[in-house]
């Protein structure tokens, strides 16, 4: 496990106030050890891609762990003045007491399907929502830009540079374990390089070439003192006329006589495709063929294709604002609703009902598979009744919930339930793979099992998420039952 996030705030406070009163009247009415299940989904992909990464389970995993009630958030909670004694009094000895079943982290997911269950005491459930929704909202969030951008990168280095244009200092540590599990090489944040050893790297500022005054001379000081790892920010002033002559230079005047090279230098502004393919030229008839341009500059996949595209001649990317906050998307839209509640020795289903048909809910305990053909193609997902056979060796209908009128099976393919159980009462019950194993994962999938076509940024291949008959009937019976119960 990395370093708590538990520090003197207690993070286990960070709930909407809801919780607290719908906890309250559950105790009250005597409902508070009743088990009910919660389902985490999303209903559709950031940017219209075709799917997204599942992270942040790590740090939910420590929440849950973690949480509990000091004495300080006792008080507070009697100063609202609205909750009864004994509830206080149980909040001081409350610690979580239930099961979580996930995708591994770093998995390839796709909207509608379960991705994280909570299995709990209905006041344990409850209390977990906000806190939940948070790290897997902003997380994967993250996680998935970061992919998009490293696609679009088409091979070369992208490092995450955006902790200054992060929603907060949270928001930029945990943001930078996203975008490393994503795909990114490194960070230029030290929390994060800390906390999650990530590879960190960092070179200059405007502010060290300005306070020097004279180009060169910066240069010069920052060569002498990091002569293995010198990486130069040219665009200070004027990047052809100053910037490079001044680079090449210190390569030949201060670090070439020491025996070092001049490893890179760094566009931070500028027609970045256009400058980086004159630099290359300058830097080339120079002799520095192995000096590497690094460019920087509100980038995304979205302009980083498209400078590649415009025949640039760039080595690696610095990318800032628009992953740290995916800004062309900053809202995942994960949600967390009750599936179904225990009764003796079953669950009974839930379904929310809505006027918007992608609202109504999948209910009820279940497992979710991925099916595979002969090649090891991801070619659905599909949801079973929880411990429904499964039996893959012989033609296996399925129902696609769009089209359910249509007789489909499949046929020499094979299935995995792919979700785990990663808490038991309250206590992690599953080793947790290292980060680097996490990054490693996400890029198997997408090499080896995702197909092609559902990895464009352009009209992407939807990945179907199909249901076996008998959840299907279940869904469908229960759906018209309660729009008779409340016509």
């Amino acid at each position: 496990m990395t370093q708590t996030q538990f520090d003197k705030r207690n993070i286990s406070m960070m709930m909407d106030f809801y919780e607290m009163t719908m906890a309250n009247g559950y105790f009250l009415s005597g409902d508070k050890d009743s088990i009910v299940a919660f389902d985490v989904f999303y209903r559709q992909n950031p940017d219209e891609g075709g799917f997204a990464i599942f992270a942040g389970l790590e740090q939910v995993i420590e929440y849950v762990e973690n949480l509990h009630f000091t004495e300080e958030d006792v008080a507070y909670f009697r100063d609202q003045k609205i909750f009864s004694e004994e509830f206080l009094h149980f909040l001081q000895e409350f610690h979580f007491r239930g099961d979580i079943y996930a995708l591994p982290e770093g998995t390839v997911m796709y909207p509608n399907e379960p991705v994280l269950t909570v299995v709990a005491p209905l006041i344990d459930a409850q209390l977990v929502e906000t806190a939940i929704l948070a790290q897997i909202n902003h997380q994967s969030l993250i996680a998935t830009k970061a992919r998009r951008i490293c696609r679009a990168a088409a091979g070369r280095a992208v490092s995450d540079f955006g902790a200054r244009r992060a929603h907060n200092m949270d928001a930029a540590t945990y943001g930078a374990r996203a975008a490393y599990i994503g795909g990114v090489v490194g960070t230029a944040t030290c929390t994060a390089g800390e906390m999650f050893d990530i590879p960190i790297s960092g070179t200059m500022a405007h502010s060290w070439v300005m306070y020097y005054g004279d180009e060169y001379e910066a240069f010069k000081h920052y060569a002498e003192t990091y002569p293995d790892a010198t990486v130069l920010l040219v665009d200070t002033y004027d990047v052809v006329h100053s910037g490079i002559p001044n680079a090449i230079r210190v390569a030949h005047e201060v670090l070439e006589p020491a025996g070092h090279r001049l490893a890179g230098i760094r566009i931070d502004s500028g027609d970045l495709a256009y400058l980086s393919k004159k630099v290359r030229k300058m830097l080339d008839a120079a002799g520095l063929q192995d000096c590497k341009i690094v460019v920087s500059n509100s980038l995304d996949e979205f302009t980083v294709a498209s400078i590649l595209g415009q025949g640039a001649c760039i080595d690696a990317f610095g990318i800032g604002e628009r992953l740290i906050t995916a800004k062309s998307e900053p809202v995942f839209g994960a949600v967390y609703k009750l599936a179904a509640v225990g009764k003796g020795d079953h669950f009974e289903p839930r379904i929310k009902v809505s006027e918007n048909v992608e609202k109504i809910t999948n209910p009820g305990l279940k497992d979710l598979y991925r099916v595979y053909d002969e090649d090891g193609h991801a070619v659905a997902d599909m949801l079973a009744i929880c411990g429904e056979p499964v039996d893959f060796s012989k033609p296996f209908r399925y129902v696609d919930p769009i089209k359910p009128w249509k007789n489909r099976s499949f046929e020499n393919f094979t299935a995995k339930n792919i979700r785990k159980i990663y808490v038991r009462q309250g206590k992690c019950c599953e080793e947790l793979p290292k980060l680097d194993a996490i990054r490693d994962y996400v890029k198997q999938q997408l090499d080896g099992e995702i197909w092609e076509e559902e990895q464009r940024f352009e009209n992407p291949h939807r990945h179907y998420l199909d249901m076996t008959p008998a959840y299907y009937e279940m869904k469908m019976d229960l759906l018209s039952k309660t729009r008779e119960e409340h016509a």
